[in-house]
């Protein structure tokens, strides 16, 4: 059922929804383009060949919402921010009877999505995957697959060394929703609960394994791991750091946004996700290296909606990726854009 599928895309026209929707069609699939935008909506589609349909639509408008639906197999949400488009969006997709899928990295609204959704799509055995992205999910396959069979951790420590970051108008407006709604304070997971807090951040030194080496972080700049890490695997502590670097360039309004250095449209941008599992004075480590943030997010809720269209899950309900999906296999299947890296356990 996987190849081949009708899968509508919300957001389609944005930045992370073109390179979602360039990989579905790579894998086969028939993307229905939607959004709120008819006119950009009408100019992708014939970018494309006119060979998809392009169906307008807006989150206030449930009527409309279903139309975009019809006859999809899922739907992948890209348009942030997630606070305002992921509810109604799943509301659409349970109604319809279909997978949704998202790639929210706005911690509030990935907070939202299991706590009004869990029992919903529980009970009607529907798959919700929110944060099926860079942010979030990546870094929640990393942490699951390093855990392997330890049933517990004392902490998980997420480090993120970018090379920079050029934000996209999505990424800044969702920064800004998930800023408002915290009241300009910092959060964090620490003592199994998530706590906002106005302590000034403190740089550390993060020894990434190469290519991209030791590098100065923020610490506790925090992402959306906090949200699904802790969601399925048991840890109270769950710290996530940037690179000083792309935390300075994302916080300077005059950053330009993402420009394209190859013949994919990715950017030239590197990345090291490295993951750090303690439990009882053990270490496990798992690393993913690879190009692009924006652009990798496309190869990850790709391979989740074929796992999801052809029933390779292990949960339904609000899930994330490191419990709907085998992790260590989910990885390995992107090889072609991650460079993989797993340390011996002890």
């Amino acid at each position: 059922m996987a190849s081949g599928s009708a899968v509508a895309v919300f957001g389609s026209y944005g930045h992370t929804g073109r390179f979602v929707v360039d990989e579905l069609l790579e894998r086969g699939h028939r993307p229905i383009l939607s959004g709120r935008d008819a006119v950009r909506l009408k100019e992708q589609a014939e970018e494309l060949g006119g060979r998809l349909d392009a169906r307008p639509a807006s989150v206030d408008d449930p009527a409309a919402l279903d139309s975009a639906l019809a006859g999809a197999a899922a739907v992948v949400n890209c348009a942030g921010p997630f606070a305002a488009t992921a509810g109604p969006l799943i509301e659409a997709a349970l109604r319809a009877g279909i997978p949704y899928l998202d790639v929210a990295a706005e911690i509030e609204a990935n907070v939202d999505t299991f706590a009004r959704f869990a029992d919903r799509a529980r009970a009607a055995g529907a798959t919700v995957v929110p944060a099926m992205a860079f942010y979030g999910g990546l870094g929640d396959l990393l942490a699951t697959a390093a855990m392997g069979d330890w049933s517990a951790a004392d902490e998980i420590e997420i480090a993120y060394g970018l090379s920079g970051w050029q934000p996209t108008a999505g990424t800044r407006a969702s920064g800004a929703v998930s800023h408002q709604r915290r009241g300009g304070q910092r959060i964090r997971f620490r003592g199994g609960r998530l706590e906002r807090h106005d302590e000034r951040p403190v740089h550390l030194r993060w020894e990434f394994p190469a290519p991209t080496g030791p590098r100065e972080v923020v610490g506790e700049f925090t992402m959306a791991d906090v949200v699904t890490v802790p969601s399925h695997l048991d840890v109270p502590e769950v710290r996530t750091h940037m690179a000083i670097e792309a935390a300075r360039e994302l916080s300077d309004p005059d950053t330009p946004a993402p420009v394209a250095a190859d013949e994919r449209g990715r950017s030239a941008q590197t990345f090291t996700v490295d993951v750090v599992v303690r439990s009882g004075g053990r270490e496990r480590r798992a690393a993913a290296s690879g190009r692009d943030i924006y652009a990798v997010t496309a190869p990850l809720v790709a391979e989740a909606v074929d796992r999801v269209l052809s029933g390779r899950t292990r949960t339904t309900g609000v899930a994330s990726a490191g419990a709907v999906f085998d992790a260590p296999d989910f990885l390995r299947a992107l090889s072609p854009v991650l460079d993989l890296e797993w340390a011996p356990r002890s």
